[in-house]
């Protein structure tokens, strides 16, 4: 039932979630089809209805949790539960701005639930949402909800949180209307901003929430069939949209903000306190994770391809192929096997840019993807791919960062499928692998676990020293329990040749016996590999 105190304590909350969701599933359609702005791929709705959906589910087991006891979660449980669950599962434009104003909210909701906080709170909401998004637009929710805020900050000083709400959401409404008259690809389309509208709707629900009944919802400008979207809408920019959850510093999110938005457009990066969601749309989908992989921990990565006529297609099959840098005689085998050309990387001797070139030519292919599986032949792996274009081969480099990451894009390559879906697909599944190696200290060194001395076993997560051991198997087991720590689905293990098979099989029996549903697979590097490679998926 909805709540009737005018206060928003944990049950307006979570009736607050459960209203919202509840309306956008009514209005998910018709917000679809409004959506010109920024990309006109009719996903506006379904996105914000999935970005309410995961803060629902995320109120609802704070709740569950109390269920065996006589209380109820405090408000400040419930809006950081709300806040929480929107951030970690936000999807697009709209759901990644929504994640922030429900953020910005929690920020304030949290010490307080009366009317004067909840004006503040949409205060700090609209200012969050509009810090959050590179370059901020007007005539798009960001408007819409500056506009809530100001209506809710007029309200009389005396106004309980029902008026005060209810002041936004009627400010929020007048603004929604006048959209189209602030963003010529709305006015074009006759149509208000979709993800204007879909704040509209959840505010109708937080007053609801509050007040016990719903609003009138009379925006007019809002058509409330499926209109078509005109051809000038959706024509141009980037040709994928990238998402993924990071784990990361503040200053390194500074630096993230500032290269991704030299890649492409539509940047929005929301969260704090070491969690962030990353939204933007590029042409090169593999710098975007690449960006995040310097940054910090990326996971949960999703890459979508806006469609055939915003990028160079090919409608007809097309010879294509995969050149992977290999670090040992092992892998060049297996890569080989699975139809790859290889470029062996001798210790200390990294492969020359001349190198990959001609390891293009010898493909023989129109469509090349490219693996380095180093993160010190970015350069020279960029400088390979653009000679290879110069001569008319189209070539795709993803950077891989480790051996285990190129297996694993190599794993999902189909070369009957377009190449820009083959490329997505290569580049999520490198970017949701986890990498780490093995290695002898050969002498005594500071590392970022400490000290380490001469023939002591070190163990690379991501390219920093995590762990230092005595021997091979205890610091295996270490780095594996750090990693799968973070979640896994599939531990990739890579012999080096003088590395017993017992190893993996001890190593197997470990991630069988502590992580269930986890599964090894173990591959022979050779003579060249490290004694140990790891990947975690």
């Amino acid at each position: 039932m909805p709540q009737t105190a005018d206060d928003m304590d944990a049950v307006a909350v979570r009736t607050w979630c459960s209203l919202a969701l509840e309306a956008l599933g009514r209005e998910r359609e018709a917000i679809d089809a409004i959506n010109v702005y920024p990309v006109a791929d009719g996903d506006t709705g379904t996105n914000l209805y999935l970005t309410v959906e995961s803060a629902t589910q995320a109120v609802e087991a704070v709740f569950a949790a109390h269920e065996t006891g006589t209380t109820v979660p405090v408000a400040a449980d419930a809006v950081r539960a709300m806040a929480h669950g929107a951030l970690i599962g936000a999807r697009g434009n709209s759901g990644t701005i929504l994640a922030q104003l429900l953020r910005g909210m929690a920020g304030v909701l949290a010490d307080g639930h009366d009317a004067d906080h909840l004006r503040r709170a949409l205060t700090r909401a609209a200012a969050a949402a509009r810090q959050a998004v590179a370059h901020p637009v007007e005539g798009t929710v960001l408007t819409v909800a500056t506009a809530a805020a100001e209506a809710a900050g007029r309200a009389a000083d005396d106004a309980g949180t029902a008026a005060v709400a209810r002041a936004a959401y009627e400010g929020a409404r007048t603004a929604l209307e006048a959209t189209p008259g602030q963003l010529a690809v709305l006015g074009r389309a006759g149509v208000v901003d979709a993800g204007g509208r879909g704040l509209v709707t959840v505010l109708g629900a937080l007053v609801e929430a509050v007040s016990g009944r719903a609003p009138e919802r009379t925006y007019v400008a809002v058509p409330a069939t499926v209109v078509p979207v005109p051809q000038d809408c959706a024509e141009g920019g980037p040709a994928f949209e990238v998402i993924y959850l990071l784990e990361a510093t503040d200053d390194a999110v500074d630096r993230l903000r500032t290269r991704l938005d030299g890649l492409g457009d539509s940047l929005v990066v929301v969260g704090g306190d070491g969690l962030w969601n990353v939204h933007v749309h590029v042409d090169d989908a593999g710098a975007a994770v690449e960006a995040g992989v310097e940054a910090g921990r990326p996971y949960r990565i999703r890459i979508t391809h806006f469609g055939a006529d915003r990028v160079h297609p090919h409608t007809e099959p097309v010879q294509r192929a995969v050149v992977v840098v290999v670090p040992g005689d092992g892998l060049r085998g297996l890569c080989k096997e699975a139809g790859a050309t290889t470029v062996l990387a001798r210790p200390g001797e990294p492969p020359a840019s001349g190198e990959l070139v001609d390891a293009i030519r010898r493909a023989h292919a129109r469509e090349v993807v490219l693996l380095p599986n180093d993160a010190e032949l970015r350069h020279t792996a960029a400088a390979a791919a653009e000679q290879a274009r110069a001569e008319g081969v189209r070539v795709a480099l993803i950077p891989t960062r480790a051996a285990v990451q190129g297996i694993a894009a190599l794993a999902v390559h189909e070369p009957d499928r377009s190449f820009d879906e083959d490329v997505v697909a290569m580049t999520a599944a490198a970017g949701a692998t986890r990498y780490a190696e093995l290695a002898v200290a050969e002498r005594q060194s500071w590392t970022m676990a400490g000290i380490c001395q001469a023939g002591d076993v070190l163990g690379l997560i991501d390219g920093d020293v995590a762990v230092i051991g005595e021997d091979v198997p205890e610091t295996a087991r270490n780095v594996l329990d750090r990693m799968l720590a973070a979640g896994g689905e599939l531990v990739t293990l890579v012999l080096g040749e003088d590395v017993p098979d017992s190893l993996a099989d001890e190593l197997e029996e470990h991630v069988r016996e502590g992580y269930l549903a986890v599964d090894t697979v173990v591959y022979r590097g050779g003579l060249q590999c490290a004694p140990l490679l790891i990947g975690v998926e």
